[in-house]
């Protein structure tokens, strides 16, 4: 099914009545030629030569072709089927228009191919209207191209109203779901750039300031249009008990919020699917098979507002309600919360005048009030005035000086710090502590020769315990056979030295010779 197609207004404009005369046929190029030759000749003030005589470039010849060509033919319509299509790197489209009895080539630049509402290919009938023109460099007649639609609307109409058909027979169209009275989140499917959305942000600012708007980018023309939309109801379906959603894009009815922030939003309670007005190709994206199958599997209701009053889609036949255009729409979403307000309006009005009356009754009771009485209380409020002054100054006083007291314990501790790292007071503790270490140096020095010398000194006192000069000195003595040599035996028994024998006593002092008288 093609995806665009040409409106009605195009085909009346082309289309050609049966009761009108075939128009005259128009003066060949070779006529127009003879023709301005002709009128050359018979200027007085423009001296040429002969017809036979005069003699072209192939540069002037074809500008020349082409000035008369460009003029007489200006505008013209023609129709045939696509050929040899080459889109350029440049955006410009370069193919051939044929049908059974000739081809002439098309150049449809950049500009214009932005603009179809449609994907051209080789064997596609459309209707071209341009204007003749030559291609100097090839010497080709070409058509340059200024709009190019598809043919073919009976047919595209016919599958429309079948398809139709078929989704009412299956029962795609009973959907009847109540709309929310009072909806707190409006999911809306449609286009950024178009005047749908403006007009239902419009509506809803001005009916129901709190209700938010989250928005679904969408095509609502050309080929990704069906795609694009029935994506849009599926999300809002899938999304639609979730308090907090992050879409493609939010838009508040107050203020704009930053897209790339969560939107917290109460759970969405109706999908709105919206297009402004157009021509029949342009909302044919509405009369696609997806886009009614996802609107009867939504699962919250659906509404739409697509085109004008007169204007109907197979989308607006599956939805739960359709309105006329999407103004109409937000209107009726808004419906209860609008009546509400003018309720809340009344009764704004009858509070506005019950407060006044007030007012009044109290003015009375002011004027009845004395002299004597005014001045009381206003000396009363006066001094209470005052007292709560003097409090107000006791408490900055205090505040004051709790504050002065802790900078100045805080300027304390900073000089202390301060004090701390002065330069004398390190050189003193450098100096102190460079003392105690050289002392400690000498004493690590010093300590191995005290330790041995210590040790030396309890040998030495060990030995000297130990030594027989110390049992001699306490009145002992070693006595010896003969002269007392070291080759001498020790005496230790008295049967060892017999009478007449000679011994040699060892005092402490001196040793004595004696001669054994005895033994006993």
């Amino acid at each position: 099914m093609p995806d665009d197609i040409p409106s009605l207004a195009d085909l009346r404009r082309t289309r050609t009545p049966a009761a009108r005369k075939t128009p005259p046929t128009a003066p060949s190029l070779f006529d127009d030629i003879l023709a301005e030759q002709s009128r050359a000749l018979t200027t007085p003030s423009t001296p040429t030569l002969p017809p036979t005589a005069q003699v072209f470039t192939v540069g002037e010849l074809l500008r020349r072709v082409r000035s008369l060509v460009e003029r007489a033919h200006n505008h013209v319509t023609v129709e045939g089927e696509i050929s040899n299509w080459r889109p350029a790197a440049s955006g410009h489209c370069y193919f051939t228009l044929k049908d059974a009895e000739a081809q002439l080539s098309i150049v449809l630049f950049r500009r214009q191919a932005q603009l179809l509402r449609f994907r051209p290919k080789d064997g596609d009938a459309v209707r071209i209207s341009g204007s003749l023109s030559v291609y100097e460099s090839r010497g080709q007649l070409q058509l340059v191209a200024e709009t190019m639609q598809q043919t073919g609307l009976g047919a595209l109409l016919a599958a429309t109203q079948a398809l139709k058909d078929r989704l009412r027979r299956e029962g795609l169209f009973e959907n009847q779901r109540p709309l929310p009275p009072f909806p707190r989140c409006i999911g809306v499917v449609t286009s950024l750039q178009g005047a749908a959305l403006r007009d239902i942000i419009k509506v809803c600012r001005r009916r129901h300031a709190a209700v938010n708007l989250l928005i679904y980018p969408a095509a609502v023309q050309g080929p990704n249009c069906p795609a694009e939309v029935a994506a849009g109801i599926n999300w809002f379906s899938q999304h639609a008990q979730q308090s907090t959603v992050q879409p493609k894009k939010s838009i508040p009815s107050k203020k704009k919020v930053h897209p790339k922030k969560a939107v917290p939003l109460h759970a969405i309670d109706v999908v709105l699917v919206a297009r402004g007005g157009g021509s029949w190709e342009d909302l044919h994206g509405f009369d696609a098979e997806i886009v009614a199958r996802a609107i009867a599997a939504c699962s919250i209701p659906v509404i739409t507002g697509i085109g004008h009053a007169t204007d109907t889609t197979i989308a607006d036949a599956a939805a739960d309600l359709s309105a006329p255009t999407p103004s109409a729409a937000a209107e009726l979403l808004t419906a209860a919360q609008h009546n509400l307000a003018d309720r809340l309006a009344r009764l704004h009005s009858r509070l506005t005048r019950a407060s006044s009356y007030n007012l009044l009754r109290l003015h009375q009771r002011l004027s009845a009030l004395t002299a004597d009485s005014i001045l009381r209380r206003a000396r009363n409020l006066l001094e209470r005035r005052s007292q709560h002054l003097d409090e107000l100054t006791y408490r900055a006083e205090t505040a004051l000086n709790r504050s002065l007291r802790s900078h100045n314990t805080r300027l304390l501790q900073l000089e202390t710090r301060l004090r701390r790292q002065h330069v004398s007071l390190r050189l003193a503790n450098d100096r102190h502590r460079f003392q105690s270490l050289q002392q400690r140096l000498h004493a690590a020095r010093n300590l191995p020769f005290l330790a041995a010398k210590t040790r030396l000194n309890h040998a030495t006192s060990k030995l000297e315990a130990l030594s027989p000069l110390r049992v001699l000195e306490r009145g002992y003595a070693l006595v010896y056979l003969n002269e007392g040599t070291p080759t001498d035996p020790l005496l230790r028994n008295a049967t060892e030295a017999p009478p007449g024998t000679t011994i040699t006593a060892q005092l402490a002092k001196g040793r004595l010779r004696a001669k054994v008288t005895s033994n006993e």
